[in-house]
């Protein structure tokens, strides 16, 4: 996976191309990566009027990977900066925020959606197969499940621990 995550600090990753999609692999030994731009929330998306005017939403990672990149591959570099994001049964909801070609303003498009521990349909969907282009910026919606495991608590429980049954 080898991708460079610049947040405070930096981390790395390594892992294999996109098997399976019949798409051209990146020589990641002899590209130069990108600065991918990834903003996320939680439970939302940004809103569009967040990109206007030279602004972004406050929280963002900046990111250095290659177009073969996967939307799994980018949960798990969200996770390396996110402890919060890596219980069982956490949603990322990913879109690509793009500047318009006709009128000064940002559109939005769905790429897919991951989840922690659970393999999905476009866990294998890649920068360059979703017509990613360089200077476009990704948009995460993070949905973290209730309960300390991903599940059970509710809100009638803050503690998240059962009663004994006697």
């Amino acid at each position: 996976m080898s991708a460079a995550l610049d947040t405070s600090g930096g981390a790395a990753e390594e892992s294999g191309g996109v098997p399976g999609t019949g798409e051209k692999t990146v020589d990641r030994e002899k590209t130069c990566p990108l600065l991918l731009r990834v903003f996320t929330s939680y439970h939302r998306h940004n809103r569009l009027d967040e990109f206007e005017r030279g602004n972004t939403p406050p929280v963002e990672l900046k990111i250095y990977t290659w177009m073969d990149a996967t939307l799994k591959e980018l949960s798990s570099l969200i996770k390396e900066v996110n402890h919060e994001a890596r219980k069982r049964g956490t949603f990322f909801s990913f879109r690509v925020v793009y500047p318009d070609s006709r009128k000064p303003i940002y559109r939005m498009r769905d790429l897919g959606t991951t989840c922690t521990g659970k393999k999905g349909l476009d866990d294998n969907i890649s920068l360059a197969s979703a017509k990613f282009t360089i200077g476009d910026y990704i948009d995460v919606a993070i949905s973290i499940p209730p309960g300390p495991g991903g599940g059970g608590g509710g809100p009638g429980r803050p503690d998240h621990r059962r009663g004994r049954p006697y």
